[in-house]
């Protein structure tokens, strides 16, 4: 198929001398070392293009039976590491002699284009139902070859002509036409590659370039090797395919393909959306979270091809709120060519991130309809989602509104607008705690006071819990409050029992406590948020809450050293009794900081002292035990 005839040191025998246009002279440099982030992008576009001519012949001839494809038409590549020489073939369109010099002799120049160009001239109605989608830009694309070769020659022979040409060029000043033999109709492009780019001769590398690249060209691409053409794509876009067309099974494995994950998919979204931007999705919401999931990064990795061509999966298609979701996004709206750098700033791809974002959420909520099934996902996936309560403004009340948690009043999981709707007459706020085990959050004593009132409380157990509230503030008009913040605003509401029973007297014992405790607190003072607990911490101020001072600090953030407020149960029999010791001119040094301790260890902290907590601890129960004896 390829002609083989070429001077001795591998070029092209002498013909035609041509200077590549300005246009090329300037640029071609940039396009060869600037244009793609990486070498292999090549192959990519060259197999492109020859996938594109095919297209052409195809739809060339359905009106000129000259030009009728040959049954076995494929993209073919031949490495030969003895010649160090790299051909794609292909039984396209090919080109004329004159095509050759228009269109490899100007960048950014295309027949490819201009094929388009006539098509979109012709009305709708006027073109044939299978026109083709023509993926490669041969001007641009083309010139990629030069990242790897030091010399390209391209013979080519016009569908419907007997005559074939040879275009020849180092890629530097311009290229030469010569006359040249192919057996039938097509193209060869014949690399000659440099010293440093052998892997490009390598079949498997090759075959791997293909699969990430082109797997889903609908033409068979085969690579040369061991003697035998071997398929190297799948050639199907399944994408691209109605969805009636599409089993469940071939469905599943294209989500594990994409995945890598080996589940079953939670979700599967597959559409076609036209107007302002052309796009066809489709995207799986995962049936389990994928291991180490909390470990990855934090961008969306949805794949996004051009024309069924694979360009990037560090296009952040979505928000990195929703990074769990895998699949495949396909524009006809972006170039072949365009680059990662190109990419951030076109609008077009501003446009469908947020139409797939939309529809992504529209699928959230009417699949948050089915309750079970749908906490199912938030076990998996809502501590990501609630990411975006933080970080992003545009859907913060949308999230929100999709949210789930767990509460001290219901069992499974509520929302806000449920918590809103339960809201006890006067309260002006939603109550939240933060902690890092869920299953010890229902048992602490900050929780005490809400639950004697019947005021409920959510319980926040994932690290961006402590984050989220603030930022969203309010929902429904209600704000959102840390019942460790401070005096909660408990006065109002009266407790389910009446309380009973004597209280100590605070003016005589918290002095006492304060001077005892020193600096390690900012405050003692009493509370009514206690029933069975005889003392509790709160934050001091409007700084940041306990919890998140604690994540902070484990992070390895700097936190200001903000002293915490021990608050004390009036209604407690130690609390009484330590009154009474001050009222008796006892010393309560060793006991108020062991309560300290106490409180921090009802929080979930350690004691700042552990070993002066155990020796203070040991000595006030040797003390009980000799009373008790006497």
């Amino acid at each position: 198929m390829v002609d083989q005839v070429t001077g001795q040191d591998g070029a092209a025998p002498a013909g035609e001398e041509h200077a590549f246009s300005a246009e090329v002279g300037r640029l071609l440099d940039l396009v060869v070392h600037a244009l793609y982030s990486e070498r292999e992008i090549f192959l990519r576009e060259l197999v492109a293009n020859a996938a594109d001519a095919t297209d052409r012949r195809r739809f060339e001839a359905l009106t000129d039976a000259a030009r009728t494809l040959p049954e076995d038409a494929k993209v073919r590549i031949d490495p030969d590491k003895d010649a160090r020489r790299l051909t794609i073939s292909d039984d396209g369109a090919g080109m004329s002699k004159d095509e050759l010099a228009r269109n490899l002799g100007t960048i950014a120049r295309s027949g490819t284009r201009a094929f388009g160009q006539e098509l979109e001239k012709q009305k709708p109605e006027d073109l044939p139902k299978d026109r083709p989608s023509l993926i490669g830009q041969f001007g641009v694309g083309f010139y990629a070859a030069f990242m790897v070769a030091d010399h390209v020659d391209v013979v080519s022979r016009r569908a419907g002509s007997d005559e074939a040409w040879r275009w020849s060029s180092d890629g530097k000043g311009g290229f030469t036409l010569s006359p040249a033999t192919r057996e039938r109709p097509g193209t060869d492009i014949i690399l000659h590659i440099k010293e440093d780019a052998d892997e490009f001769l390598d079949a498997w590398r090759l075959e791997a370039i293909v699969r990430k690249w082109a797997d889903h060209i609908v033409w068979p691409i085969t690579i040369r090797r061991d003697g035998e053409d071997a398929p190297a794509n799948v050639g199907t876009a399944l994408w691209r395919k109605p969805r009636s067309e599409v089993t469940e099974d071939q469905l599943n494995d294209f989500y594990r393909h994409v995945s890598h994950n080996f589940d079953t998919p939670w979700a599967t979204l597959h559409w076609h959306a036209e107007g302002t931007i052309d796009f066809t999705a489709l995207l799986f919401i995962p049936g389990s979270r994928p291991f180490e999931f909390g470990e990855q990064v934090r961008d969306s990795r949805v794949r996004l091809h051009v024309r069924r061509m694979f360009i990037t999966d560090d296009a952040a298609l979505l928000p990195s709120w929703l990074r769990f979701v895998q699949g495949v996004v396909d524009t006809e709206d972006l170039p072949l060519n365009v680059s990662r750098e190109m990419l951030q700033a076109t609008p077009v791809l501003a446009r469908i991130r947020k139409a797939v974002t939309n529809r992504v959420l529209n699928e959230l909520r009417t699949r948050a309809k089915d309750a079970e099934s749908y906490a199912g996902f938030w076990e998996n996936f809502g501590p990501v989602l609630k990411e975006g309560v933080w970080d992003d403004a545009e859907y913060r009340t949308d999230l929100a509104g999709l949210a789930r948690f767990r509460s001290s009043a219901v069992e499974g999981w509520t929302t806000l607008a449920e918590y809103v709707s339960r809201l006890k007459d006067g309260q002006e706020a939603i109550y939240y705690l933060t902690g890092d085990n869920p299953d010890t959050l229902p048992a602490s004593p900050q929780l005490e006071g809400f639950r004697a009132r019947g005021i409920e409380v959510l319980l926040l157990s994932d690290p961006v819990d402590s984050f989220w509230p603030e930022r969203l503030g309010t929902f429904e008009g209600k704000a959102l409050r840390s019942v460790s913040q401070g005096h909660a605003d408990l006065e109002k509401f009266a407790t389910a029992e009446e309380e009973t029973g004597p209280r100590a007297d605070l003016d005589v014992l918290l002095p006492a406590l304060k001077t005892a405790l020193g600096e390690a607190v900012s405050d003692v003072r009493g509370t009514n948020r206690l029933v069975g607990s005889a003392v509790v911490l709160s934050a001091a101020g409007q700084g940041p809450d306990l919890q998140l001072q604690r994540l902070l600090r484990r992070s390895g953030q700097a936190v200001p050293d903000l002293a915490p407020v021990l608050e004390v149960n009036a209604t407690h029999p130690l609390v009484r009794d330590l009154a009474e010791r001050v009222a008796r001119g006892e010393s309560v040094s060793d006991i108020a900081l062991i309560l300290l301790d106490i409180a921090r260890i009802q929080d979930g902290e350690s004691p700042k002292d552990p070993a002066g907590f155990a020796s203070r601890l040991t000595a006030t129960l040797t003390r009980a035990a000799d009373v008790a004896a006497s």
